[in-house]
């Protein structure tokens, strides 16, 4: 689902989305109709501009996430300003790209978050990765890391909290990128997460970035 109140920059995305054989299920022009038409088609990744008519995209970001964990959101902004960029994380966006990308890293990124993984415009994962270690150094204590996860499981996590892509992870590890998912979609399960912004958050509130 493509969102974005601008017609020829919908239509554009909808247009470069369909020509690469991505099935674009709805669009919508403002939070309301996002949500609404969301929760109908039931897309698998929604295209997100944060700056819409209200509810703006941080808010849609977090109702569509609650109506189905399982679903993407890419955040498509002409905004990169650091506090846009982490609403949109903190409400569960899995990718961050501003409007200055080209169709190609659209696309790209598209795929990928379908996949699970998460994207960022370069420069945007670092702040965001930064975040989350201030994030973890709060006054609680760390619990005991993961002990309900396998060896292979807590390897694979301590290299997605480092921001590493799965295909990067599984060319470190020298396994297929299937078995690199199948083993975070376990995490996932295990530890009662949605997303991979969850699991980055908790593995560095734990230290596994190191």
């Amino acid at each position: 689902m493509v969102v974005d109140d601008h017609p020829m920059w919908r239509d554009a995305v909808e247009r470069d989305l369909a020509a690469a054989g991505c099935e674009v299920v709805a669009v919508a022009a403002d939070g309301t109709q996002a949500i609404a038409r969301f929760k109908a088609a039931r897309p698998r990744v929604v295209v997100l501009d944060l700056q819409i008519p209200e509810p703006n995209g941080v808010e849609v970001t977090r109702e569509v996430l609650a109506h189905d964990p399982s679903a993407r959101v890419l955040i498509l902004s002409a905004s990169g300003e650091q506090a846009d960029v982490l609403a949109a994380v903190k409400a569960g966006a899995t990718g961050y790209l501003v409007k200055s990308a080209s169709a190609a890293d659209l696309l790209a990124a598209v795929r990928r978050v379908a996949d699970g993984d998460t994207v960022f415009t370069p420069g945007l994962a670092g702040l965001v990765l930064g975040e989350f270690r201030r994030m973890a150094d709060g006054p609680a204590e760390p619990e005991n890391p993961a002990p309900e996860l396998t060896d292979r499981e807590v390897e694979i996590l301590r290299l997605v909290a480092t921001g590493l892509s799965y295909k990067q992870i599984a060319e470190a590890l020298v396994l297929s990128h299937r078995t690199v998912q199948n083993h975070v979609q376990n995490t996932l399960r295990k530890l009662q997460m949605h997303n991979r912004v969850e699991l980055t958050r908790w593995a560095i509130e734990r230290g596994l970035d190191g």
